[in-house]
C-alpha cells in the first residue's frame, strides 16, 4: 500500500471510528449546566487526552505484540471483529456499548468535570478506536508511514475539538434525524474497513495474495 492510499485509509477509518458527530449529544448532555468557555475548555482537554492515548498505541504497538506473544493475523481478524460489532450498532443508529457503555454515560452527567473521562476516554478514544490505530499500525511499514499515521490521529484531533466548538454554538445544527443519519453513513464505512482487515488476517495467516 503506497503512502497516500495509507494516508486515507488511516484519516478516513480514525474519523469514523472515533466519531465525533456522534459523540456531540453526550458531550452537550454531559455539559448542560457549564457556560461555554468551561464546555471549550472541557472539550480542549478531551481531544488532547484522546490524541495522547491513541499516539501511545500507535507508538508502541508492536512493542505490546511481541511481548505478548500476538500474531498479526489474530489480532487483526480479532480487531476487524471489533469493528464490526460497532458497526453494527451504528448501522442500527445509535452509539455502541463497546465505545461507551450506558453505566459510563450515566455516571458521567452526574460529574463535574467530565473532561479526561468519560469524553477523551472512552467516548473519544475508546476500544474501537485504540483497536483502530494499533490495526493501522500493522499495516505502516516504515517510519514514513507510522509519522502519517500520528499525523492523522492529530488531525483527528482537532477536527474532533472544532466539531464540539461548533456544537457548542449552534446546537440546533445537530439534529437527531441528521444525526441518526450521519451515523448509519458512517457505520457502513466501518463495516467495510472491519471486512477488510479480516480479509487480510486471513490472506496473512494462510499466505493467499490477492
Amino acid at each position: 500500500m503506497d503512502l497516500l492510499n495509507f494516508s486515507l485509509l488511516a484519516l478516513g477509518s480514525l474519523f469514523v471510528v472515533v466519531n465525533p458527530i456522534s459523540g456531540v449529544s453526550a458531550f452537550l448532555a454531559m455539559t448542560g449546566r457549564d457556560i461555554p468557555e468551561d464546555k471549550l475548555r472541557m472539550a480542549k482537554v478531551a481531544c488532547m487526552v484522546a490524541v495522547g492515548v491513541l499516539l501511545g498505541f500507535a507508538l508502541l504497538g508492536s512493542t505490546l505484540f511481541t511481548l505478548l506473544g500476538i500474531m498479526l493475523p489474530a489480532f487483526q481478524l480479532a480487531g476487524g471483529l471489533v469493528l464490526l460489532l460497532i458497526a453494527l450498532d451504528m448501522l442500527r443508529g445509535q452509539r455502541s456499548s463497546v465505545q461507551e457503555s450506558p453505566e459510563e454515560a450515566k455516571e458521567a452527567i452526574e460529574k463535574l468535570d467530565i473532561a479526561v473521562t468519560p469524553l477523551g476516554i472512552p467516548l473519544l478514544a475508546g476500544p474501537g478506536a485504540i483497536t483502530t490505530v494499533m490495526l493501522l499500525e500493522t499495516q505502516a511499514q516504515h517510519w514514513g508511514a507510522r509519522a502519517v499515521l500520528c499525523a492523522c490521529i492529530a488531525l483527528v484531533g482537532l477536527a474532533s475539538y472544532v466539531i464540539f466548538s461548533v456544537a457548542i454554538k449552534r446546537a440546533s445544527w445537530f439534529g437527531p434525524i441528521a444525526m441518526k443519519i450521519t451515523i448509519r453513513l458512517m457505520g457502513l464505512v466501518v463495516a467495510a474497513i472491519a471486512v477488510q482487515f479480516m480479509f487480510n488476517a486471513i490472506q496473512e495467516a494462510f499466505g493467499l495474495h490477492p
